[in-house]
């Protein structure tokens, strides 16, 4: 069964969807960590504080690109249908902040792991419940 499940991620009728989607989530992901290293290093933000902040920006890019790109078939046009996917996307990639900020506290504090190593690893496990719910609702 978890051998299907793999297959049909490689691919079933999602697939192309999903590698866009990952392909957007590790380029947003690149930005996120430069931007919280700036916060962090450079502007001597709390790694917390300035990962939410990163977060929040890459939200934003992170729909423009997936719905040109990601979603073209059934992207949001036009301004109101835009700024409405817009709002969607924030509300299920804003309820994936506490657990994205959850998975990178316990790794920093508890684990031990540096901040940045520890965002990666959050932003893979939130990555999973932000695409579900995106598909589903935003581009659904």
């Amino acid at each position: 069964m978890f051998r299907r499940l793999l297959r049909n991620l490689l691919t079933g009728p999602f697939a192309p969807q999903l590698r866009r989607f990952v392909t957007v989530g590790v380029f947003v992901a690149g930005i996120q960590m430069v931007l919280l290293w700036l916060f962090v290093d450079a502007g001597q933000l709390n790694y917390i504080v300035g990962a939410a902040i990163a977060i929040e920006t890459t939200i934003i890019i992170s729909y423009v690109l997936n719905n040109a790109w990601t979603f073209r078939a059934s992207r949001n046009s036009g301004w109101w249908d835009y700024f409405v996917g817009l709002g969607k996307t924030n509300l299920v990639r804003g309820t994936a902040i506490p657990i994205q900020l959850a998975v990178l506290f316990f790794l920093v504090e508890w684990q031990g792991i540096p901040y940045l190593p520890a965002n990666a690893i959050a932003i893979f496990l939130s990555g999973i419940y932000r695409f579900v719910l995106d598909r589903r609702w935003t581009w659904g």
